[in-house]
């Protein structure tokens, strides 16, 4: 025996400086969970060796958290720890504890100085060792100190629709997609350009001016008029083309289309119908017709048809309505206004996951029954919910009239697509047709496209701000926000992941797609069998322990005896 272990000593020691010194040779790590929850993906690897600063990670999320902030806090650790593995430069992190300090004054000049850097308190209600209700003020943000720029990341992804577990669980989900969106921005080289069509009526650059705010972080935002050459657009990497009021012209259209042709992608939000606004807001009643855009040929023959319809539904805004009868003092309560439904996005989408209702207002439908062999993919991204009601075109809106019928029987459709995703290779328009004469072009005509993607909005109420003050001094209310209920909605998300989407050829918004399985504990049984639970995790623990002891004694007695 003593000959065995002096031969086997050696044999081991050496094996174990061999394999030490073949892994200095190869870099690997081994996610051995489903979900690979602790994998980076390949672009975020890449991006991580190109840092040349090193970066620093301050997290404001520590101190007395509930077990669902913990669990964030673990989370967010421990991407750091593996984004620093891939890191060129050295990436450090600091936990730090907003709510600590040696007065309320202190603490609270600290929240005051956080909240004017735009990271907002989250308040949490929870519940102390004594089941006394009490509340909690937790910043869940994270600032990414690189080189001289402080980028500031949201770590908690709060959407009314889920429970607080799901919103973290998401949160967790998110965390590789928002540091590397925030790192990738500092770190791109050249900015991609896109665009606002503008000659038919479009929406004004005020109308739209948050969203071209929330874009120019990514990208170069111009606007302006197709003209006559057909190259015009091709140093764009998209265009917005955000509620035409006139038609398009030959020309014009087929500047797009070759545009498109030639992998141009572009975001089409589109009304179906027209309304004469200033009769609805003066006196509640407006004629409602078919929007004639003139592209109708154009969007059938990429696989999808704007409906002219009107589009109500039961999930809708709330907003203050005079429910006084004629001559008594005016009072106001909050009413379902169908015409503005909250539009469902939808979980399946890299654009659309996670986001809360997108506000509409009088949107119309999309059809993408639209059978015209082309090799494509259609999916829906925003849609109404299981109580809509369509009222085709041309008719009549009367705003006094809105409660006047029998919901169970009004509400009569489903889940009607508002915005969809299409993507594949498309067919020119101007197959076997001539060119307009007003264009000029230098390159060939392409009657089928690359591989490219478009995205169809059946509204374009969706990406317009509304406007406060007066005309000397205007306001701009944030994207999606309703200044009645103070709800943010997910306008401002939706349009900008639209157009990251539309743009992404390496793959970033798929991030967004990662998915942990929420793997929670009963808590009825929890609750029921509290006692229970308590004895096997402290004591059946001890007696396995003093059962082993007990038998390793045993077995060396009798070895031993023999």
């Amino acid at each position: 025996m003593k000959n065995k272990k002096l031969i086997f000593l050696p044999i081991a020691l050496f094996a174990i400086v061999l394999l030490n010194i073949l892994a200095s040779f190869f870099f690997f790590r081994i996610d051995l969970t489903s979900e690979k929850r602790f994998s980076l993906s390949d672009n975020t690897k890449k991006m991580m060796k190109s840092l040349d600063k090193p970066v620093n990670v301050i997290i404001y999320l520590d101190g007395d958290l509930n077990p669902g902030f913990l669990k964030l806090r673990k989370s967010t650790e421990e991407l750091l720890q593996e984004m620093d593995v891939y890191a060129n430069k050295d990436l450090t992190y600091e936990f730090v504890n907003p709510s600590a300090a040696a007065t309320e004054k202190e603490r609270n000049e600290t929240y005051s100085k956080l909240e004017g850097r735009g990271l907002h308190a989250t308040v949490v209600y929870d519940k102390d060792e004594e089941g006394k209700a009490v509340q909690k003020v937790v910043f869940p943000w994270a600032v990414i100190v690189y080189g001289n720029d402080s980028i500031p990341v949201r770590l908690l992804q709060n959407n009314p629709q889920f429970t607080g577990e799901e919103n973290l669980n998401h949160s967790a989900e998110n965390l590789e997609y928002v540091f590397a969106d925030a790192l990738r921005v500092r770190l791109q080289k050249s900015v991609d350009k896109v665009a606002f069509i503008e000659g038919h009526g479009e929406l004004l650059a005020e109308d739209v001016y948050d969203a071209s705010v929330a874009l120019s972080k990514y990208f170069q935002v111009d606007r302006g008029a197709l003209g006559y050459d057909a190259s015009v657009l091709d140093g764009y990497k998209a265009i917005i083309i955000a509620g035409p009021k006139a038609k398009f012209n030959e020309r014009e259209k087929f500047i797009i289309d070759q545009y498109i042709m030639n992998g141009g992608r572009v975001l089409w939000m589109l009304d179906g119908v027209r309304l004469a606004n200033d009769s609805l807001s003066t006196v509640g009643m407006s004629p409602a017709i078919p929007l004639d855009l003139n592209l109708s040929d154009q969007l059938f023959r990429y696989g999808v048809r704007i409906v002219p319809a009107i589009l109500e539904d039961m999930q809708c805004v709330q907003v203050p309505m005079n429910v006084a009868k004629k001559g008594e003092q005016p009072q106001y309560e909050a009413m379902p206004f169908y015409y503005s439904p909250l539009l469902l996005a939808s979980p399946e989408s890299p654009v659309t996951k996670n986001i809360v209702e997108v506000k509409a207002n009088f949107a119309s439908g999309i059809d993408l029954n639209v059978s015209n062999g082309e090799d494509v993919k259609k999916s829906v991204l925003l849609a109404t919910s299981n109580a809509t009601h369509v009222e085709p075109t041309p008719t009549r809106i009367d705003l006094s009239s809105m409660y006047d019928m029998d919901s169970k029987t009004y509400f009569n459709q489903h889940y009607m697509p508002v915005a969809a995703l299409v993507e594949g290779t498309f067919s020119s328009i101007y197959t076997n047709r001539m060119a307009p004469d007003s264009v000029t072009t230098t390159r060939p005509f392409m009657a089928k496209s690359k591989n490219t993607r478009m995205i169809f909005v059946a509204n374009s109420e969706i990406i317009r701000n509304d406007i406060v003050g007066t005309q000397a001094n205007p306001q701009i209310v944030p994207l999606g926000y309703d200044r009645y209920t103070g709800r943010e909605f997910g306008n401002r998300n939706f349009i900008v992941n639209s157009v990251l989407y539309l743009t992404d050829d390496e793959g970033w918004l798929q991030l967004r797609s990662r998915e942990f399985k929420l793997r929670l504990l009963n808590k009825v049984e929890i609750i029921k069998n509290k006692t229970f639970f308590q004895v096997v995790n402290v004591i059946l623990p001890v007696l396995l322990l003093l059962g082993f002891g007990a038998v390793n004694v045993v077995v060396r007695k009798r070895r031993y005896a023999k």
